[in-house]
């Protein structure tokens, strides 16, 4: 007659075995990082790589890297987006040395305890020189070779572009195709490249800029704002988008399936929404779009052509442009840190909260199984 009971107790066990699984394993996210450019008027690198660590920060954006940067987030398991500056380019694609040289000062030393993982070679080179869309892929090679020579195969090798200087529209998506003749001159080649190499598609995506260009769009589509009518519908594919930042990456996600190269993973380099003294863009809308940034991107529900969503979005940026080079106050203000490295605005990089919600789940239904027990 005992043997019943200690059956249950063994079912309810597994049972709950099986909620905890459920209710602590989270679905894959985005990496969600910062841009940081360092400057004298702000915090050094190492207090800044310190700072970023107790945040939460798993992966930084250097536009401008120096080696003195990349030395301060040695052993902080913070990785790292080099881009190598646009005028160094057209000397990159026609000596390899050069490329190498650059590498023996801004990587050797440094990795892998500083966990480096891409290098972006240019910054949205193709809109600042006509030289530039024709030396981007020879100088991304001979990066990729010299780094192969010297033994790195981790560190993937790629460029950034603007999505308003590629895509031809940003709805609908399925109808979304990158501008030509770019297209053709440099992309293609360009997609094959990373295909080849399996590294990422970097861009640089702002729901902001087309929501400014596009009086169409509602100011709580941009935001990621909850509400019935913030939706658009595709009607070639029938998909809804509730965002404009999904309807923006998977318009590039078609463009790269036009292309054939459909897999290719996606990042996103820069993206967010600055504070001005305009009362109309008041401080209030940055922290909307960043909060719903985030918790989408922690939701692991990626887009409507990508299940998996992007491999990575950094915010733009860590401080300032007028604490960083000694700006106008009228400038926008895209940072989210003060010089003093406390946050502007409410907003948090880590899933404590919603691991605190699970506990407090798992509480409720250990207290019922014991209830169960406790009748039997």
């Amino acid at each position: 007659m005992t043997a019943l009971p200690f059956k249950n107790l063994t079912l309810s066990l597994l049972t709950l075995s099986l909620f905890l699984h459920s209710t602590t394993s989270l679905p894959a996210t985005t990496t969600i990082g910062v841009t940081y450019t360092p400057s004298p008027n702000l915090p050094p690198p190492e207090q800044v790589a310190t700072a970023l660590q107790s945040l939460h920060i798993s992966a930084v954006s250097l536009p401008s890297p120096t080696p003195e940067v990349v030395r301060a987030f040695s052993y902080s398991n913070i990785s790292l987006l080099l881009s190598i500056p646009n005028h160094l380019i057209s000397s990159f694609a026609t000596n390899r040395s050069a490329a190498s040289l650059w590498l023996y000062t801004h990587v050797v030393p440094f990795y892998p305890r500083s966990h480096i993982s891409t290098i972006s070679v240019g910054n949205d080179a193709i809109s600042t020189s006509s030289s530039y869309p024709t030396d981007l892929l020879p100088a991304m090679r001979n990066v990729h070779l010299s780094l192969r020579d010297l033994g790195i195969k981790n560190v993937a090798v790629s460029t950034t572009f603007s999505f308003i200087d590629v895509m031809t529209t940003s709805f609908p998506p399925s109808s979304a195709e990158f501008q030509e003749p770019i297209h053709e001159l440099v992309l293609r080649p360009l997609l094959q490249f990373l295909e080849e190499t399996n590294s990422s598609f970097l861009i640089k995506l702002y729901p902001y800029n087309v929501f400014k260009l596009n009086s169409e769009v509602p100011l709580g589509y941009a935001l990621f704002q909850e509400n019935p009518f913030n939706f658009r519908d595709d009607d070639l594919t029938g998909v809804r988008y509730r965002n404009l930042f999904d309807m923006m990456v998977d318009a590039v996600i078609a463009a790269m399936a036009v292309s054939g190269h459909e897999n290719i993973p996606l990042i996103v380099t820069e993206t967010g929404w600055p504070c001005s003294s305009d009362p109309n863009e008041a401080q209030a809308y940055t922290e909307m779009y960043l909060k719903g940034l985030i918790s989408h991107l922690r939701s692991g529900l990626g887009t409507p052509l990508r299940k998996e969503g992007v491999a990575q979005t950094y915010i733009y940026q860590l401080f300032d442009d007028g604490d960083v080079k000694n700006g106008s106050e009228r400038d926008p203000h895209w940072g989210i840190l003060y010089p003093n490295l406390t946050m502007k605005y409410h907003i948090a990089f880590s899933d404590s909260e919603r691991v605190h919600g699970n506990r407090g789940r798992i509480g409720m239904i250990l207290g019922l199984l014991l209830g169960v027990l406790l009748l039997q």
